[in-house]
This record gives structure tokens, sequence and C-alpha cells, in this order.
């Protein structure tokens, strides 16, 4: 059906732009396989009407004209339909070429590298090879998790979802109803902000911990969805990234290299483990869990029983 459809909103564009005049419904109907192929008028009308709104949704100009006899006929001027020239400077090609890193592991992988050869083919300063022999680390950004092709759509198309959650410190997952505002990833796991229905409040969901398939609902969003900037906030908050205070840990030697980066001091153990003071924000027990048995919390004691009833909750399974 999504073929058939884009394969009839093609042969109409094709139509209003090939066009040196106006194109009456009638003469639109003898021109395009599927119109006629309708069953009654009033199928084609209802055909033709949405076709055109699609159609001047995803951009295209038409025109409505109505000759001196009182018919009306349609048509796509090129000039009012031709995109200006495309110019980036070398930080906006090579921040393009990173955004389409995201598909390497998702369905639109196809896409977005013909996306980016058809730039390199328009002259676009993208990261040609030449200029890849000299990169000795290339930077890459997950999207290895089913969830996110699904939220990132209905990002898009601003429709509410539902999916299975498990929180870092229960045991099994509950359903969670949400309208979905903007993916972020975020020291490599990608998070869902958005607004938990039932909470009734603004939530952050990690990618990761989602179980099953994320189903799509319908109907309109009920809260007023924030900018950018906020929603980034949010997941930075939530991730751990606004700190409120200190931790003191305990670290096995060689491990947790994240940990260490973040540290503000650092004071080696005789005994194979390391103290380090870091910043403590919400989030941060979530992220300790995740070194398991090379990080132990010596304070603030909230933290280490946080930390110990997510690890309680994991053992149980």
């Amino acid at each position: 059906m999504a073929i058939a459809k884009a394969e009839r909103l093609m042969n109409l564009a094709l139509c209003l732009l090939g066009t040196g005049r106006p194109l009456t419904k009638r003469e639109l109907r003898t021109s395009i396989e599927a119109y006629i192929e309708a069953g009654t008028e009033d199928a084609f009308n209802r055909m033709f009407e949405r076709d055109k709104d699609d159609l001047r949704e995803l951009g295209m100009v038409i025109d409505t004209v109505e000759s001196l006899d009182g018919e009306i006929g349609y048509l796509a001027r090129r000039d009012r339909n031709r995109l200006p020239p495309l110019t980036l400077d070398a930080e906006e090609a090579a921040a393009l070429g990173l955004a389409a890193k995201v598909w390497q592991q998702a369905r639109l992988a196809g896409a977005a590298s013909g996306a980016l050869q058809k730039l390199r083919a328009a002259g676009m300063p993208l990261a040609g090879a030449e200029q890849e022999t000299f990169s000795a680390l290339e930077p890459r950004i997950p999207a290895g998790e089913a969830a996110f092709e699904p939220l990132m759509i209905a990002c898009r198309d601003r429709r509410p979802v539902t999916f299975d959650y498990r929180k870092s410190n229960a045991a099994h997952a509950e359903q969670r109803q949400v309208e979905p505002w903007a993916l972020e990833c975020w020291r490599g796991h990608w998070y869902l902000a958005g607004y938990d229905r039932e909470r009734r409040a603004e939530r952050v969901f990690r990618l990761s911990r989602i179980s099953g398939r994320v189903r799509s609902r319908s109907g309109a969003f009920t809260a007023e969805v924030p900018g950018v900037v906020a929603v980034r906030e949010s997941v930075a908050e939530w991730a751990g990234e606004s700190a409120t205070g200190a931790a003191r840990i305990r670290l096995r030697a060689g491990a947790g290299y994240p940990l260490r980066a973040r540290a503000t001091w650092t004071r080696e153990g005789g005994d194979g483990w390391d103290e380090l003071e870091i910043p403590h924000g919400h989030g941060l027990g979530a992220w300790l869990v995740e070194f398991g048995p090379d990080v132990i919390v010596l304070e603030p004691a909230e933290l280490r029983a946080d930390v110990v009833d997510r690890l309680r909750a994991v053992a149980k399974g």
C-alpha cells in the first residue's frame, strides 16, 4: 500500500511539473493509472485531494488556476519548485557526515550513504578517500537498540507509543505510555525524553532498558513539547551529568577508565584498589552499577544504598 501511494504521488508530481499549462482533474485522471482504476468519481476526487495535500505538505508548490470558462486546473512551476544551491563549509559537512553514521547500524544506512554520495557528487566538501587516509580515529555513534528506529519515527511523526521498560533498580519491566519528544545520545547510550502519561510528568528512558516491541498509538500529544535545548538538559540531568555534590568510591586498579576521566582527585592504593572522588548527580548510581564488582561506593550513604539495591535487583533477574 505504501509503495502504491508513493508511486501515485510521484506520477502526480511528474505530471504537474512536466506540463506547460494547468491540467484539469479530468485530464489528470486519464493520465495516471491509479486514478484511471478508481472505481467512482467520488473515490477519484477523494484520492486526488489527499494526494494534492500530501505533495503540498512535502513542500511542493502547486498552483490552482481558473480558466476563462471557469474550469480549475493545476500545475507546479519548475522555478517555484527548485531548491536553492546548497553550500556547506567544512565544519557543517563534517557534522553531516557524523550524523549519517547514526544509521550505520539501522535500516536507513543505505539511504544515508546514498545521500552523502549525492552531496559529494555535487561538490560538497565531505571527507573523501584522500582525507580518510589520514584519519587515525573514526567517531561512530552506535544505534543498535531495536527500539531506536520506531522511536525515531514516533518522535518525527509526533505519535504516542507504548513499550515495556525496566528501571535499573527493578526486577521486572512495566508498560509505559509515552509521548516521545526526542532521542539523545549520552556517553554512548541512547535516551528517549518524553511525557509519561500515567505519571503525568516528563521522563527520560534509556533505550537499552526497553524490552519487546515499541507500539505506535493514534491520537495527538496532550503535553507541550519543549525546545531542543530543554530536552538535552533533561537528558543530561537524568544521565547524571548535572552534579549536585561529590561521591567517594574505590575502583579496582586498571578498571573504570570513564570514571577515572571524571575524577576530581585520585589516590592509588597498595591493595589493587584506588580511591576516587567523582561528581555526584542524578543517575550516578545506575552508571556505577555498570562497572559491577570493579566499584565499591564509600559515600554518600544514600548512593551506596542505591547501588546495592540495584545490584540486588539485577541478581534476582
